[in-house]
């Protein structure tokens, strides 16, 4: 800073946008936007999925060109032809998608995203140096294709700080992190801070965006509608910019009558294989008619192995493990088992849960073509598929550019409506979901919630997976734990507490927290 600058001087913005525009055919996604990222603070962009943020970090790095408006780097117009450009100039972004190759190592992932060549012995030392001043617990050596997605995460994070950006750009990097792993990002984000860098921080956890950030602009709709201190707001203030109204909490209270237990998990084991979570050991849950059920953990105890066996993507040899609506199951293909009124709904939405380059009205058909309505002697009856399609766009307000586009096209928050949907207008009479809420803005989160719940009243049992605990202590019935590939017995939410289940999330035997046997869960532990 100059000498004579006045005392009160701000600081430099390292990054600017001003008067971005940029449309989509009909669609106009970011509207003169204007928005500076000032060396040395956090600055949070806000607004519900759709509104416009993907589009414009996109335009900051180099993904896509504005129609109209221009960049300033260091105060001088400047244009990011592509991401490489962005780079070298030290803009580093980590999108909410992941751009990771299964079948490599985390080292050659970290390798491919580098400029140079770096032999890989010293970039491993390198990410080993990394993970141990961040904490953020990564091993090089890992395939990543056995990494949960919270692990890939920090993959993508690692991969990001090693480019030394001067800019940070962070879309949505909590929302599979578990508390202890947000605060040493945030210590992270901190230090990048302090040493004179700019971090745009991108989350829909506004508790989160209070703790860490200096400033606050807030898109809705394409535009522009505030800048504000965000330490001087409540999480419902800001909420409501974002909204343009209130957001209602999910009520919890069950007012209906439980029925018959719609999944039995009996003795489930699973042998570990060294993907993507541990083995699960004698496994018991009972789940009724018109209960939801959460299971919180860390990442990598065993959740993507226990929704794997759920959903039949892992079968398990014992028939009996798994019984869905008095059917045993435990050898059924995820098509058989959807045949019997089960719908699922994985963590990866894009990629698992849907394909990325099919349009959305093919996706549809990836979990119901077996239902009769759709697929009929082997032959897409288009109108009905259309017809279900838009069906799902209408009653789950799934918002998004042209008329049917690939699925990698929409935001988080809409393919995440969007695969929910696509499960719920089956009529399930059980629903499994892993990581309902994750990446999605307070709106939409409510909207799924109150989706689940509405499918309780009506007679659904639903299981809800999720490192979120605020989320399942807001709408859940029964909550268990998952550690090491072990389940503690669910218990009702009212008779625990968040000190309780991070004690059984850490491995301590607490009270309600042994493994439970499966009709021990039921009704008696419901009865309140």
């Amino acid at each position: 800073m100059a000498e004579n600058a006045p005392a009160n001087a701000l600081p430099a913005s390292l990054l600017e946008a001003v008067g971005l525009t940029k449309r989509f055919g009909a669609l106009v996604a970011n509207d003169h936007v204007s928005l500076a990222i000032r060396a040395g603070e956090t600055h949070a962009l806000l607004g519900e999925n759709g509104a416009g943020k993907s589009t414009l970090v996109k335009m900051m790095c180099g993904l896509l060109q504005p129609d109209s408006g221009e960049l300033l780097y260091d105060g001088a117009p400047i244009v990011f032809p592509d991401p490489a450009t962005s780079r070298a100039r030290g803009v580093g972004v980590v999108f909410q998608h992941f751009a990771l190759f299964d079948a490599l190592t985390v080292v050659e992932n970290v390798a491919l995203g580098l400029a140079g060549h770096e032999p890989l012995a010293t970039l491993a030392a390198r990410i080993e140096d990394c993970v141990h001043r961040y904490g953020l617990s990564v091993e090089p050596y890992r395939r990543v294709g056995e990494l949960s997605v919270g692990e890939r995460q920090r993959v993508e994070i690692v991969r990001c700080l090693l480019g030394d950006p001067r800019v940070l750009i962070l879309d949505e990097p909590t929302s599979v992190l578990t508390p202890d792993e947000s605060e040493s990002l945030f210590r992270t984000v901190d230090l990048l801070t302090g040493e004179g860098r700019a971090v745009l921080f991108i989350s829909h956890k506004l508790d989160e965006v209070r703790r860490l950030c200096h400033r606050a602009t807030v898109l809705r709709g394409g535009k522009f509608i505030a800048e504000v201190d965000p330490k001087t707001e409540t999480a419902s203030s800001l909420a409501r910019l974002m909204v343009g109204a209130e957001v209602p909490r999910t009520p919890r209270t069950v007012t209906h009558q439980l029925g018959e237990p719609r999944l039995l998990v009996n003795k489930l084991n699973v042998a570990g294989d060294g993907s993507r979570g541990s083995a699960l050991h004698d496994i018991n849950l009972e789940i009724r008619a018109g209960e939801i059920v959460g299971i919180a953990g860390v990442a990598g105890n065993g959740q993507t192995t226990l929704f794997e066996a759920l959903s039949g993507e892992k079968p398990v040899a014992d028939q009996e493990a798994i019984i869905i609506d008095k059917v045993a199951a435990g050898g059924l293909g995820p098509t058989e088992r959807r045949a019997l009124k089960a719908g699922f709904v994985p963590e990866e939405r894009l990629g698992h849960a849907a394909a990325p380059d099919m349009r959305l009205s093919d996706n549809v058909l990836l979990t119901t073509h077996g239902d009769g309505a759709i697929v009929r002697l082997g032959i897409i009856h288009r109108s009905a598929l259309l017809a279900r399609f838009q069906e799902i766009v209408r009653r789950f307000d799934v918002r998004f550019g042209g008329k049917d586009p690939k699925a990698r096209r929409l935001s988080g928050g809409n393919l995440q409506k969007f695969v929910i949907g696509r499960e719920v207008l089956r009529e399930p009479v059980l629903i499994v979901v892993d990581q309902p809420t994750w990446g999605v803005d307070a709106a939409a989160a409510a909207f799924i919630r109150t989706t689940l719940r509405e499918k309780a009243a009506e007679g659904c049992a639903v299981l809800v997976i999720s490192q979120d605990l605020d989320e399942l202590l807001e709408f859940t019935d029964r909550i268990a734990v998952m550690s090491e590939g072990r389940l503690t017995a669910p218990v009702p939410v009212a008779e625990t507490s968040r000190e309780a289940i991070g004690l059984a999330m850490g491995g301590a035997e607490t009270g309600g927290a042994q493994t439970g046997g499966a009709h021990a869960s039921g009704e008696g532990a419901h009865a309140a």
